[in-house]
């Protein structure tokens, strides 16, 4: 993304005709907020005067505490292709900020730059993330809500007219690269319905602020084609949920740390550290990496999705897999992630799991090369090989158990998120399901 100085956004705004501004942030879920303002309010919102109430946000602050500060990120200037008609519309990501002029720790993405100093004082400069979202569209009825008729049948790497999504998803595919997207790729994925675009890595930050324009671009175009985008883990039984594949690599001044010519696999003492991080951690920042009680009904054997904690350069049941490809693009495959967790916490606790396998020296287990989905628990148990929390109330738990986690996070953005996902537990916990009553109310 281009460097941009005030006086460049002064500019570009009046060159390309933006009417309004929209002053973007993400909450503890990782919903995204906005402030819009029109252009002429530009100038007070560069000089970080623009005020909004962080009492009304999810997981911010109670209502005696409630004026806040946005302080856009100038390199996150963007202009919405779609919005030319009577003016455009462009957007900043803002961090917030408190009143006295620091930052506000309940802040996601000020929170990922906290971790990411940390990485620094460690002696590496760069965190990358390559992310690949998957994403299933739906047909809208008549009013314009969300139906559950998918919009084709197809499967992985159909064709139209199989794939009647191809439309969309090239339209997609079209207004992120105007907006300054590298498309790596596009197809559609193994379930009816369902699709992946995949984007160029690139820093952690950088890459959180595209999965999130990435996520309000696909629901955007999606509804222009008469469709709804949703990036639920798991919107149908019986077929593949939706992950949100995490390709993560450390490099210092260019140098990816992960390379090392002279060991087993090319992989790097640093490494083969973190991945030992990722497996240690790896069942108590499933919380935050599947963070919904739907995450849960994907993280189950038979559909692709890893259960088990595990690595193998070779298969793709373990959670994490290292690609084929060394030099600079050699990398750790985390599987398990998947598109309802927000990424600013999501690549907090990641990092802050690989930065203690590095700091500690731990040792990464054996890899599993085969497959384990075919192991029966005794086997399982054997090879060392644990599984992930069944549902969002076990993770909890074990999230609650982490310190290195609970750190990576920090105080404030711990307690709102377990709060807010205890009461989410509980709300599905105490719902009557369709199931319960199609299994049990003629039976008993």
């Amino acid at each position: 993304m281009p460097r941009f100085s005030k006086e460049d956004i002064f500019r570009l705004a009046k060159e390309e005709n933006v009417k309004y501004i929209r002053l973007q942030f993400t909450d503890i879920l990782g919903t995204i907020k906005n402030v819009e303002i029109p252009s002429s309010q530009l100038e007070k919102a560069l000089d970080n005067k623009m005020m909004f109430d962080g009492s009304s946000i999810e997981g911010f602050v109670r209502i005696e505490e409630s004026d806040m500060y946005l302080f856009p990120d100038v390199d996150t200037w963007v202009v919405f292709p779609w919005t030319a008609e009577k003016g455009k519309v462009a957007r900043l990501i803002c961090d917030i900020y408190n009143p006295d002029g620091t930052p506000f720790d309940g802040d996601p993405r000020n929170n990922l730059k906290r971790v990411l100093k940390e990485m620094e004082e460690l002696g590496f400069t760069d965190f990358n993330l390559g992310p690949e979202p998957e994403f299933f569209l739906f047909k809208l009825d008549e009013k314009g809500e969300p139906t559950l008729e998918l919009n084709d049948n197809g499967g992985y790497f159909d064709l139209a007219p199989t794939d009647l999504g191809e439309n969309c998803r090239r339209d997609i595919v079209l207004e992120l690269e105007e907006m300054g997207f590298e498309i790596e790729a596009s197809h559609h994925e193994v379930a009816p319905g369902q699709h992946e675009i995949d984007f160029k890595y690139a820093g952690a930050l950088r890459a959180c602020d595209d999965i999130q324009t990435f996520k309000l671009v696909v629901k955007t175009i999606a509804r222009k084609h008469g469709l709804h985008a949703t990036f639920m883990p798991k919107p149908l039984f019986g077929v593949n949920g939706s992950g949100m594949h995490c390709n993560l690599s450390l490099f210092t001044n260019g140098v990816n740390a992960f390379y090392d010519t002279n060991s087993e696999l090319e992989l790097s003492e640093t490494a083969r550290q973190f991945i030992a991080g990722i497996i240690k951690h790896a069942p108590n920042f499933t919380a935050v990496t599947n963070p919904t009680v739907n995450s849960y009904k994907r993280l189950v054997p038979g559909y692709e999705a890893p259960c088990y904690v595990a690595w193998s350069a070779r298969n793709r049941s373990p959670l994490i897999r290292i690609p084929a490809s060394r030099g600079l693009s050699t990398r750790v495959e985390v599987r398990s992630v998947d598109p309802a967790a927000n990424p600013y916490l999501a690549m907090a606790v990641l990092l802050a799991s690989g930065l203690d396998g590095i700091k500690n020296k731990l040792q990464a287990p054996a890899p599993i090369d085969r497959n384990i989905y075919v192991m029966n628990k005794e086997e399982r148990l054997e090879a060392g090989i644990v599984d992930l929390p069944a549902t969002l109330a076990q993770a909890l738990d074990s999230f609650k158990t982490d310190d290195v986690l609970i750190d990576a996070l920090g105080r404030h953005l711990f307690e709102h998120f377990i709060e807010a996902k205890e009461i989410e537990w509980d709300m599905f916990r105490t719902q009557v399901h369709p199931w319960e009553r199609d299994q049990y109310m003629s039976m008993y």
